[in-house]
Formats: structure tokens, sequence, C-alpha cells
């Protein structure tokens, strides 16, 4: 990663409020050559260039940031592919304790890697279908927020929200920009989980050119 591109990831993320240092530059750096590495072996990212990583994925992570309840809780990333966007939260959010979840054994692998390469402490991978993990109760009412960027369906996601927050957790649904009929949808459904709405704010991600809709909900009970 470049100068040039090192500033548009400095300057995007204290545009979101966020101020990193040269040692989370210097983390981003490497991960960044990571993805670049590896998908070339594996479907990573489908953006090729250096400067689409930083802004569709890089930034686009660090926008909803601002928005969590805790910052130094744990934090569960469903679907996290490529380690977005729970990698650049925990590079942003020292305190924050991520559990990255992904069904995919290679993607898995790749996640494990960067984990090691940047000493990320109190990031774990977990390679398991949502499905598997709901089955089981090791996980329930374990975690302060639990995000997940465009990997399910609302309603699917406040379903398992319900199992995997504390009383009082959050959910953070990062999604694009008309989530309208997929917020109809969760109605009935966020009630009858102990869900409660709390905000959808649409943010467009520095350097992006379409919006990003954050929805959050709480867990009541």
């Amino acid at each position: 990663m470049d100068e040039t591109l090192r500033s548009t990831l400095s300057e995007g993320a204290a545009a979101i409020g966020i101020r990193l240092g040269p040692a989370e530059l210097d983390r981003f750096a490497t991960y960044h050559r990571e993805i670049l590495l590896w998908n070339r072996r594996i479907n990573l990212v489908s953006e090729r260039s250096a400067q689409e990583i930083v802004i569709r994925h890089f930034l686009d992570s660090l926008t909803p940031a601002p928005f969590l309840d805790r910052p130094d809780g744990a934090l569960i990333d469903l679907g996290s592919g490529g380690g977005f966007p729970g990698i650049p939260l925990r590079i942003a959010l020292p305190g924050l304790q991520v559990s990255l979840v992904e069904a995919s054994r290679k993607k898995c692998s790749f996640l494990s890697h960067v984990v090691r390469t940047l000493r990320l402490d109190g990031v774990k991978v977990i390679r398991k279908r949502v499905k598997e993990l709901t089955a089981g109760e090791n996980l329930a009412g374990r975690f302060d927020t639990l995000i997940s960027r465009a990997a399910f369906k609302l309603p699917d996601l406040i379903r398992t929200a319900s199992f995997f927050l504390k009383p009082g957790g959050q959910l953070i649904a990062m999604k694009g920009a008309d989530p309208q009929e997929e917020m109809e949808e969760t109605e009935r459904i966020s009630e009858a989980a102990g869900m409660v709405f709390t905000a959808c704010m649409a943010v467009r991600p520095p350097g992006a050119d379409s919006l990003r809709n954050i929805i959050t909900y709480n867990r009541v009970f």
C-alpha cells in the first residue's frame, strides 16, 4: 500500500471519526498486501485494484464504528468472508474482542493467517455455518454486538441476533442504498425475537459512489 493509499485510508477514517496512527496504518498495509496475494488463489474480493480495496472494503468496514454501543465489547461478525467488517474494526478499535464466523475453509485459512500475521489479540476465527452455531448453546447470549455486511437478509439477522446477543446487545446490519423492503418484513419478526429497532442511517463511506445504510436493533430480552 503506497503513501497515496495510506493517505486515502487515513483521511477517510478521519472523516468517519477514527484516528489511525502509524501502527494501525502499518497493519492495514499488511492486510492489504495479504488480500492481493491470496486473492490470486481464492476469491476474497471481486475488486482487483489496490485503491478499490481501500475504499470499498477498508473504509466501508469502518463506517459503522461511530455507531457501536460497545466499542470495547465482544463483537461477532457473521459471514466475514475476507474479514469485513470485523478485522478493520478490530484494527481501528483495539479494545474490541472479535469473533469472525465464516463457513468457507479457504477463507478461514486466510483469516487465521491474517490474524496471526497482524498479531491481533482477541480475534477468533470460527469455521462454522450460522445454523450449526445456533443449534448449540456455547455462544448463546455471549456478545455485545452482532454485525454483518450484506451477508444475510435482515429478517434472518434479527432472528439470529436474538440468539447471540446479550440482553441490551446491539445488531448492526450493513445494507445497500434501499433497505426499505427488508425493513418492512421485520416488524413482526423483531417483536417476537425480542429485538427493537433503534435507527437506520444512510451514510456515504469516504470515496464511495453509493450510500450505505446502517440499520441498528437492540435486544430487549
